[in-house]
């Protein structure tokens, strides 16, 4: 094998830099427009060198003694053709003999769906319908492959193996590999007449539909798994799995938060100040709710189990209504002097301000929060 830092001059540790600079003077000398046609064959020699030097993944082959240049990758001390590569994967693994041919049948791959539910449709449950095309078994050959009234024959190059061994020298001396039979790719079988049909695949492609019972308590971001329900594997094999991911769409009345249920009921001051029973429609219907006498803004009044149904599990969480009071803004004569007079029965005709403990307050709430209370 050629001694390229030889030919070029320089260190076996020679920077890129090092390497260029021998290389441009070199080849300024040797040029055959310059030294003349004598100089050709040196002037290769040096290109040669500098090709697989100045490049880091050739020059690191070329410092484990192998010659990237030449034919199939040379050895040197006359490997004859057989390369590092080949010697690496013999003894770590990548070149050990497969055990035996090939399948022809391998498993499809999984699908994954997604899946866009109403609020009621993942509190309750529901049954959906998703189309999805996927590949599916040939019909026409039944996933054989073949042609109908025709089979596969055993591969003459590698007698049914898969796979061929050959022997070639290197600097350790002589090494047996194996690799799949080109002719078979592996398979052991080859297909005369394959089916016309799925081109020898053993599978087609088509749309259907799939369908999907979604339990109680689904989010989004949970998914279903529908076994065998994916693409058919190349060659008929095992169908692959659909994974049918749930989004679940905003309500424009309910939040959830968790199985509960949240909403807010507007009332009028007078309701909360009195008290009241109000009809309220939830996704189970009308449901009664009670306003105790001195209700106070933001109070919640809690509707059990009328939340989302629990995952794998009974029961459902509640339904908690957020009382909102409403302050009337316009007021005609009249109203106003009753409003007075209320006033002045209960001694609110000049009210002092009053700050609220700061354990209930908006702030103290946020402080809260924030420091993960």
């Amino acid at each position: 094998m050629n001694d390229y830092y030889e030919i070029l001059g320089v260190p076996r540790d020679a920077s890129a830099d090092q390497i260029k600079k021998a290389y441009r003077k070199l080849a300024r000398e040797l040029h055959p427009d310059v030294a003349g046609p004598e100089a050709e064959d040196r002037f290769k020699d040096v290109s040669r060198a500098y090709e697989v030097l100045s490049n880091p993944d050739k020059r690191q082959q070329y410092d484990l003694g192998v010659d990237p240049t030449a034919p199939g990758g040379g050895m040197g001390g006359g490997a004859g053709g057989f390369g590092f590569q080949d010697i690496f994967e013999t003894f770590f693994g990548g070149g050990q003999a497969q055990q035996g041919p090939i399948p022809r049948a391998r498993r499809g791959q999984d699908a994954l769906l997604p899946l866009d539910l109403e609020l009621p449709e993942v509190v309750f449950g529901a049954k959906k319908d998703v189309p999805v095309e996927t590949a599916v078994v040939c019909t026409e050959c039944g996933g054989t492959c073949c042609r109908p009234g025709t089979t596969m024959h055993r591969c003459d190059v590698c007698k049914g193996a898969g796979s061929i061994q050959r022997v070639q020298r290197s600097f350790l001396g002589q090494i047996m590999t194996t690799a799949p039979c080109s002719a078979c790719q592996g398979h052991g079988t080859v297909i005369p007449e394959p089916c016309q049909e799925c081109g020898g695949e053993g599978r087609v492609r088509q749309r259907r539909t799939l369908s999907v019972n979604v339990p109680a308590g689904v989010e989004t971001g949970t998914r279903i798994r529908l076994t065998a329900q994916g693409e058919v594997g190349p060659g008929g094999g095992p169908a692959g799995d659909v994974y049918v991911e749930i989004r679940e769409r905003a309500h424009p009345t309910f939040v959830r938060r968790g199985d509960d249920l949240h909403c807010t009921l507007e009332v009028p001051m007078t309701a909360a100040a009195l008290g009241a029973r109000m009809t309220l429609e939830t996704l189970d219907g009308e449901q009664e709710v009670d306003l105790k006498a001195g209700t106070q803004p933001a109070q919640v009044v809690t509707l059990k189990n009328l939340g989302v149904g629990h995952l794998n599990g009974s029961g459902r969480g509640d339904l908690r209504v957020h009382v909102d009071v409403s302050v009337p803004t316009a007021l005609d004569d009249e109203q106003a002097e009753l409003l007075r007079q209320l006033a002045a029965l209960r001694g609110e005709e000049k009210p002092e301000p009053k700050l609220a403990a700061s354990h209930g307050g908006v702030f103290n709430r946020l402080r809260d929060k924030l420091s993960g209370r």
